[in-house]
């Protein structure tokens, strides 16, 4: 680039030696001593004959005696040349740095797997914070449909409060485009899945993806639980595989907790920590064990709530008002529960209770009714709290 710029530089001096209609010069003039000093600017036609000193124009006294005083003679062209090549090194320099911005990007295309909450939320800080093109895929159009609906919402909630111009919406929506079909993330550079929380499926996803996606594209799960490694052996390219854990809401909460499995290497690692911070996102490390750091702590941290309301030693509101005073955190964990769905957090708790086989984890009864029930939280309209009108 360097190169480039000084050939540019070069270029625009040469094309200072060539004629042009119109040669001005600094010119002493000797019309006596009292303007010995004076300098003006003469016009040369094509035959460099100099025109009435009249149609020229008197160079300003403070300009003239610092080109007197230094013994500059500026020539027309040169000055032109000079012009170019400043212009040319400008250009360079800018298609420079654009090169660079556009290599110092992991990908230029994310695809998403999952237009849920977590999956429309990604979808969105891919385009928002990195200005990646983005394919939202789902099996339901109609839940496409409303993920793109929410996104808009949020966006113009964003413009409403001064965090966001209005004229960058359109750009944001624009680069998310919409999928039924799992093929099209055939063309992503990094896919991440963000479907229901349920082993069989996510590992059918994978072994698909392992088939349709790039050679070199980057397979990422979402999981909040469920083993890395084996999601990983269900590909035809393990190495590529790794946990991007994202928390809810998406464009609200700062972790990404990104997870190794046995299989994964360290470029696909370097490679999705850049991402996550392209993101927006503060990633931290964990081992590829059941729950990994953050659902180890807290689901049965939620799971014990559940149980505290289940043998009625507190009610929803007394539960989650206790917790928020008395060990300052800014939200209670029912209203949590809700938040990150209690039909995951049923999951998460089946799934620590099976891989470590302590009774600890045992999913609280009532949380498997409220499941049973179809009351799963905020995403549909009840849980602890009730959703619908607020």
């Amino acid at each position: 680039n360097s190169l480039l710029m000084c050939v540019c530089c070069w270029t625009g001096m040469l094309l200072g030696c060539l004629p042009f209609p119109i040669h001005l010069h600094f010119h002493k003039s000797s019309a006596g001593s009292h303007t010995n000093d004076a300098y003006f600017l003469i016009l040369h036609d094509w035959n460099g004959d100099t025109g009435n000193s009249h149609s020229g124009c008197n160079c300003p006294p403070v300009l003239a005696s610092i080109l007197h005083g230094v013994g500059i003679r500026v020539s027309w062209n040169w000055l032109v040349g000079y012009c170019i090549s400043l212009s040319l090194a400008f250009i360079c320099a800018s298609a420079s740095s654009f090169s660079i911005n556009q290599q110092n990007r992991n990908y230029a295309t994310v695809g998403v797997v999952g237009a849920g909450q977590m999956g429309l939320g990604i979808a969105l800080v891919a385009s928002k914070n990195a200005s990646h093109d983005v394919i939202l895929q789902d099996i339901s159009q109609d839940q496409l449909k409303k993920s793109l609906a929410v996104i808009q919402k949020t966006l113009a909630n964003d413009v409403k409060k001064g965090r966001l111009e209005e004229n960058a919406v359109q750009d944001i929506m624009g680069r998310i485009k919409t999928s039924t079909d799992l093929k099209d993330m055939g063309s992503a550079d990094f896919v991440i899945e963000a479907a229901t929380e349920r082993t069989d499926l996510k590992l059918k996803i994978f072994e698909d993806l392992g088939r349709i996606t790039k050679d070199d594209a980057i397979l990422a799960t979402n999981t909040s639980s469920i083993s890395v490694t084996k999601i990983a052996a269900a590909t035809s390219k393990p190495d590529k595989v790794i946990g991007m854990h994202f928390f809810n809401p998406v464009p609200v909460m700062q972790l990404c907790e990104v997870i190794r499995a046995l299989q994964t290497s360290d470029e696909t690692y370097q490679k999705t920590s850049k991402l996550a911070r392209e993101l927006g996102k503060v990633d931290a490390l964990s081992k590829d064990f059941a729950g990994f750091t953050v659902n180890r702590i807290l689901c049965p941290y939620i799971n014990e709530a559940i149980q505290v309301l289940h043998e009625g030693i507190a009610t929803v509101e007394d539960i989650d008002t206790t917790m928020k005073l008395g060990t300052n955190v800014p939200m209670g964990p029912l209203t949590l529960a809700d938040f990150v769905g209690l039909d995951t957090m049923l999951e998460v708790m089946r799934i620590l209770h099976s891989e470590l086989g302590d009774d600890k984890y045992r999913p609280s009864p009532l949380l498997v009714k409220y499941v049973e029930a179809g009351w799963w939280g905020k995403k549909s309209g009840k849980g602890f709290y009730d959703w619908s009108k607020k």
